[in-house]
C-alpha cells in the first residue's frame, strides 16, 4: 500500500501527517504538489491542514481548482480512499466531494484546544478500527470549522448514517459546551454516500503519539492502513 499527502502553498500539516504514516503506521508515503495531475500511483490520498493559498477568497475555495483536485476525484470517483483533515475536509466541500460548508466560528474567534468526537459511524475505512460511541481526546484549530448544511441534507446525512463524528464531552455526551465551534448538529466529521471520502475538522495527527497527550487518533490511520490491506487481499 501507498500513501500520499497533497502539499498545497499554505499547507502546514503536511509533514506532521507525513511523519505519522511512515514513522508511526509504518507505511511507504509520498508528498504530492498541488500541480500534480495525477495521484493514479496511491491507495490513499490525504490533504492536510492548513491554510490552502492562504484562505484568501475562502477556506478551500482556490485550492479545488488546483489541477491535482481533479486527480483526486477522478481517483474517489474509483473508490480511492481520501482522507480531509481540517483545511482538507473545507476543500472537500469546496470542491463539492463532500456535501455542506464550513463558516466562520460562532464565536468570530480562532480555536486550539483539545476536545473530544463521539465516533457515529464504524462501519467506514477510516473507522474500522473504532467502535460506535467511542471517544477520541485529538486537537482542532481552526478559524472556519463551523460546519452547515441545509435541513435536506441533514435528514440524508443522519439516514444514511454519514456523520462519522460528533463532538462531545469526555463521556460520549453531545452538549451545546462541547461543540467548540457552533458546528450544526455537532458535526465534526461526514463522509460521502460511498464512504471512501471522509472529511473531519479536528486533527488525529496531532494526536497519534503519546507523547503528544493523546494517541487517540492514530485509530484512523490503522484503519486506513486495515482497509488497504483487506482490499490488497482481495485483489
Amino acid at each position: 500500500m501507498k500513501f500520499g499527502v497533497v502539499v498545497f502553498p499554505g499547507s502546514n500539516c503536511d509533514h506532521d501527517t507525513y511523519h505519522v504514516i511512515s514513522k508511526v503506521i509504518g507505511q511507504p508515503v509520498d508528498f504530492i504538489w498541488h500541480r500534480q495531475n495525477s495521484v493514479s500511483d496511491y491507495d490513499a490520498v490525504i490533504l492536510p491542514g492548513g491554510f490552502a493559498y492562504g484562505d484568501y477568497l475562502r477556506t478551500g475555495a482556490i485550492a479545488r481548482f488546483s489541477p491535482v483536485m481533479s486527480a483526486v476525484k477522478e481517483f474517489a470517483s474509483r473508490g480511492g480512499l481520501v482522507l480531509g483533515i481540517c483545511n482538507g475536509f473545507q476543500i472537500l466541500c469546496e470542491a463539492g466531494m463532500l456535501p455542506g460548508a464550513l463558516l466562520k466560528n460562532d464565536k468570530l474567534k480562532f480555536v486550539c484546544k483539545h476536545v473530544n468526537i463521539r465516533v457515529e459511524a464504524a462501519d467506514t475505512p477510516f473507522t474500522l478500527r473504532c467502535q460506535r460511541g467511542q471517544v477520541l481526546s485529538v486537537p482542532i484549530a481552526h478559524g472556519e470549522g463551523n460546519y452547515f448544511c441545509d435541513a435536506r441534507t441533514l435528514d440524508e446525512l443522519r439516514r444514511e448514517n454519514r456523520i462519522v463524528f460528533r463532538y462531545s464531552d469526555a463521556k460520549g455526551v453531545v452538549t451545546e459546551e462541547a461543540n467548540p465551534n457552533g458546528s450544526l448538529d455537532a458535526i465534526a466529521g461526514v463522509c460521502n454516500r460511498e464512504r471512501n471520502v471522509l472529511g473531519l475538522m479536528p486533527h488525529p495527527e496531532r494526536a497519534s503519539e503519546e507523547i503528544l497527550s493523546s494517541a487517540d487518533g492514530r485509530i484512523i490511520f490503522y484503519s486506513l492502513a486495515d482497509t488497504l490491506a483487506e482490499l490488497a487481499k482481495a485483489s
